[in-house]
């Protein structure tokens, strides 16, 4: 009894104790549990194509109906410029990280409370839940890439070397959404009817991107303003890897990216201060 006493006060121990301070995000432990961060991001995969009747075939169906519609209202009836581009390839490299940003925003939104049965047993950084909803969602764009290079070679556009820095602009869309995503999802906690609010959110979102309609028709004097919606830098740049058009406004792409840090950091910050009430909330 003594000697099994004695390896019992022996064993190692970790004590849990909610952080202090405004600034005190410890990031250094969503690297520590990079493992559990994988499973999440599998189980979401998974959990996403199990049963259904077309499987991938939905995420490349949706935003070519999506294109073929712009393409008949936007383009041919209301004959919205597209940059020299055609027009249907114009939208759809538009389509392309759109598509993914309003599913990883649908998903992160919902992702603390559809993870309640985690959330309430065990401890992890919960900051995990949200970065795997985002994450996850890439599959599927690159689903929607075989579309778009179809597309391509269709209209014998040939890619350029802007298509090196397509990985750069992967990364500021999933920063972008997991900026939105992180605000959504601690809000959501508190107040469920966030969750609704969403897809009427990303609907006007989109209308108020450079998704069926170019940044040349925006009057320049606003183009600065239109700038702080953080999904410009991320269309520009897609369509300027894809596309080899002219260079996007450098500033335009500054002060976007810029949106997109604060916004980031904020929701890092809010996230974590929300983070220690999820359980009795939830």
């Amino acid at each position: 009894m003594e000697l099994a006493a004695e390896n019992t006060l022996k064993r190692p121990y970790a004590v849990i104790q909610p952080r202090k301070g405004l600034f005190q995000l410890d990031l250094a432990s969503v690297w520590r549990h990079r493992e559990m961060l994988y499973f999440l991001v599998w189980r979401d995969v998974i959990v996403r194509y199990k049963q259904t009747a077309i499987g991938a075939s939905w995420v490349i169906i949706q935003p070519t109906l999506t294109m073929i519609i712009f393409t008949l209202i936007f383009g041919t009836m209301a004959k919205i410029p597209s940059d020299g581009i055609p027009y249907p390839v114009f939208a759809f490299s538009a389509l392309l990280p759109w598509s993914y940003f309003a599913q990883a925003l649908s998903r992160s939104s919902g992702s603390v409370v559809n993870s309640s049965s985690l959330v309430t047993k065990i401890y992890f950084p919960r900051l995990l839940i949200p970065l795997a909803a985002s994450i996850a969602p890439v599959v599927d764009l690159f689903f929607s890439f075989i579309v778009l290079l179809a597309l391509m070679a269709w209209f014998r556009i040939v890619p350029t070397w802007g298509l090196l820095a397509l990985p750069l602009f992967l990364v500021l869309a999933i920063m972008t959404a997991l900026a939105v995503g992180l605000w959504a999802s601690a809000l959501n906690v508190k107040y469920r009817d966030v969750g609704s609010i969403i897809p009427f959110l990303v609907q006007v979102w989109m209308y108020a991107s450079p998704v069926a309609y170019p940044v040349s028709m925006v009057p320049e004097k606003w183009r600065l303003i239109y700038s702080l919606n953080p999904m410009v830098a991320v269309i520009e740049g897609f369509r300027w890897a894809f596309l080899g058009k002219e260079s996007p406004d450098l500033l335009m792409m500054a002060v976007s990216t810029g949106v997109v840090v604060l916004l980031l950091f904020g929701g890092i910050v809010y996230f974590k201060r929300m983070e220690q009430t999820f359980a009795d909330d939830i």
